[in-house]
């Protein structure tokens, strides 16, 4: 699925892999944020780190109606309050796609798939 906008320039199509791409660049950069985990990753219960290039795997961006919702898939540092850590990535993840592209999301939902020691 994608968004289409139409602008006084033209018609833009932002996909929904652009979407996350997106989000999870601003995710990473928050404070406690370890990396992303993919969304169906419950192998021997260790959840892998996401590289840059594949974050749009941790994260599902869905549209009901005129409402955009983002799934978040995260790890977390150890030793940070996980509510300070999912409410800032959910401001960060809410402001950056709407100073990028300009999108309204209604909900940016956070699961938090481990903790670990990050590596100094």
């Amino acid at each position: 699925m994608s968004i289409e906008l139409n602008t006084k320039d033209g018609h833009v199509t932002i996909t929904n892999e652009v979407i996350a791409t997106i989000a999870g660049g601003a995710a990473v950069e928050c404070y406690g944020i370890v990396g992303m985990a993919s969304k169906s990753q419950i192998k021997d219960g260790i959840a892998e780190i996401l590289r840059k290039e594949n974050y749009s795997r941790g994260i599902i961006v869905r549209q009901e109606d005129n409402s955009l919702h983002i799934d978040m898939y995260i790890i977390v540092s150890y030793g940070t309050k996980i509510s300070e850590v999912a409410h800032n990535v959910q401001s960060q993840v809410k402001y950056t796609l709407s100073k990028t592209l300009g999108l309204d999301i209604d909900s940016v939902n956070i699961f938090i798939q481990g903790v670990r020691v990050a590596k100094d």
